[in-house]
């Protein structure tokens, strides 16, 4: 039976794939810092779309990423997702 990590895997030992995929790394890391900072906050999507002056669908779509074909957030949305939980955004170059 093929597992999910047999086939993560086997699409892994593909050079394009593994490039592809090292690159999302930063931007998932991203989004589990955001979903981690609202389940410590308690709060739903909605209430932090509502902190934030916004609609769900936004919230749910910043939590979601999309890789490279979507829109990237800017500083302000994430700084306004950052006070919605509690949190202060702080970025670094590493």
């Amino acid at each position: 039976m093929l597992t999910h990590a047999k086939l993560k895997a086997r699409a892994l030992a593909d050079p394009e794939v593994k490039a592809a995929y090292d690159a999302l790394g930063p931007e998932y890391k991203l989004i589990a810092e955001l979903l981690r900072a609202r389940k410590k906050s308690g709060l739903t999507q909605a209430e932090v779309a509502a902190r934030m002056g916004t609609t769900n669908t936004v919230v749910a779509r910043l939590e979601a990423g999309g890789g490279s074909k979507r829109h990237s957030p800017s500083l302000t949305t994430l700084r306004r997702y950052a006070k919605a939980v509690g949190r202060e955004l702080n970025i670094r170059l590493v």
